[in-house]
């Protein structure tokens, strides 16, 4: 029997953490498009993102470097849950009666109880750093705001967030986790901002979305110069920060003699998924593993199988610059499923050239689907899974029964990207069979596209 038969929980020691975030465009076929300024349609210099961002940020959005060394003083604050487990999902193998070997990377130990704190605690720092009193940000799900608001504290800055509305109404503790950790929370849209109030006027009720949000965080911050914005996806130096999950699962897959065969991971803005896949795509590009890689998005929000890559704002009010990427258009109003996370308009225009270039696979879900797989991980791993990540939770339990079909034993490797304490409203709604499906028609992306800005070939 090998050492990973006999391994349920895989742990690596403070001293075996990674001391280094990885960037993926080095190693890529082909440099992805460059980000242009809206008005003048030029590549965008550091001085553009001066006004939202500190210099140690942009410069690693521009980076050329392969590797970025971790400060030690973000790696002091990683301690308090770094590395985290890698766990192999036993029960679920064998409640699924699979061949399949099922590994799930957990970052619900974090402090925000998600992934999310790979990257505020740096941009926390910077920002620090450089002097800034005050972050913004938006959040859907309220993870990333959570680990927003944890991460300024450490440093000593103000924070405010902006909350999508369905998700603010949805999921009520987060709001009080956010506040615990000292932040200040609005629903967006909201009357603070000229943004907010230019969408309630035309539609008062309006459910909100990430880029709604983010044009009234961006608002704030651009008005006021002791305050920066922070981004919790989509953005090269998050992707970046984010890569010490897979670079630590290398490790750790290592101790047991495994490879994975299939890498799974849910997909909003891209952030959880490029932090476990990108090490490994290193490791496929350079021909030393050769595994499939899945992203696995929202069928309410699919911009990678149904968006079209072109162009576009990352906002609602066209308030950032064009970035090229996968996406629904810039207008585009999401249903509002539970997994508040994922309802971005848009791929990170990394992911987007990943994908465009045919280094990774796209599949989309429905809500049923995932939280019925959801489920089935809390009954047999014990751990409630955050809407987020149950969609790739589906995609292994998908993969994992084709094994039972054909009789192979792949290895399957997943990020477990948050727990689901906080969502458990969005359970109890799938346990009472009260939880609809919610497919985007190619009419409603139709519409939703006829907004992209115009850009010449």
């Amino acid at each position: 029997m090998t050492d990973a038969d006999n391994a349920t929980k895989i742990l690596l020691s403070e001293s075996e953490m990674p001391r280094r975030w990885y960037n993926i465009v080095p190693d890529l076929p082909s440099p992805p498009p460059p980000v242009l300024h809206p008005g003048t349609l030029q590549p965008i210099g550091p001085d553009d993102l001066a006004p939202l961002f500190p210099m140690a940020l942009i410069e690693q959005e521009m980076t050329a470097e392969r590797y970025v060394d971790i400060p030690e003083e973000v790696l002091d604050v990683y301690r308090l849950w770094r590395p985290s487990p890698l766990f192999r999902a036993r029960r679920l193998e064998k409640a699924l009666g699979t061949p399949a070997k099922i590994y799930y990377k957990y970052e619900g130990v974090s402090p925000a109880g998600s992934h999310k704190p790979n990257t505020a605690v740096p941009q926390a720092f910077y920002n620090a750093a450089a002097g800034v009193r005050r972050l913004t940000t938006e959040t859907g799900a309220g993870q990333w705001g959570t680990a927003l608001a944890f991460a300024a504290a450490q440093f000593g800055l103000e924070c405010e967030i902006w909350q999508v509305r369905a998700s603010y109404d949805q999921k009520p503790y987060r709001k009080i986790m956010i506040e615990t950790f000292g932040a200040t929370v609005h629903p967006s849209p909201s009357e603070l901002t000229e943004a907010g109030r230019a969408i309630l006027a035309t539609d008062p009720g309006s459910p909100g979305s990430l880029g709604i949000a983010i044009s009234e965080a961006v608002e704030v911050a651009a008005h006021h110069p002791d305050t920066h914005y922070a981004l919790g996806s989509v953005l090269n130096h998050v992707l970046l920060h984010q890569t010490i999950i897979g670079e630590e699962a290398l490790l750790q897959l290592a101790k047991v003699g495994a490879a994975p065969d299939v890498i799974v991971g849910c997909t909003g803005g891209g952030s959880n998924f490029a932090g476990l896949a990108f090490p490994f795509l290193r490791e496929k590009l350079a021909g030393r593993m050769s595994p499939t890689i899945r992203a696995v998005e929202p069928a309410s929000c699919p911009s990678l199988t149904k968006g079209t890559y072109a162009y576009d704002f990352g906002d609602t009010a066209g308030m950032t610059p064009l970035m090229k990427m996968h996406t629904l258009g810039h207008d585009f109003i999401p249903h509002p499923i539970h997994a508040g996370g994922l309802r971005y308009h848009g791929m990170s225009p990394l992911l987007s050239h990943v994908y465009e270039l045919g280094l990774i696979e796209a599949v989309a879900k429905t809500q049923r689907e995932c939280f019925e797989a959801g489920v089935r991980f809390a009954r047999s791993e014990g751990i409630i899974p955050a809407p987020e990540p149950t969609h790739a939770l589906a995609a292994c339990v998908e993969e994992a029964l084709r094994c039972k079909e054909t009789g192979e034993e792949k290895v399957i490797l997943t990020a477990l990207c948050g727990h689901g304490h906080l969502d458990l409203p969005a359970y109890g709604r799938f346990l009472a069979n009260d939880m609809e499906d919610h497919e985007l028609s190619e009419q409603a992306v139709k519409a939703a596209l006829a907004g992209l800005p115009s850009v010449p070939a």
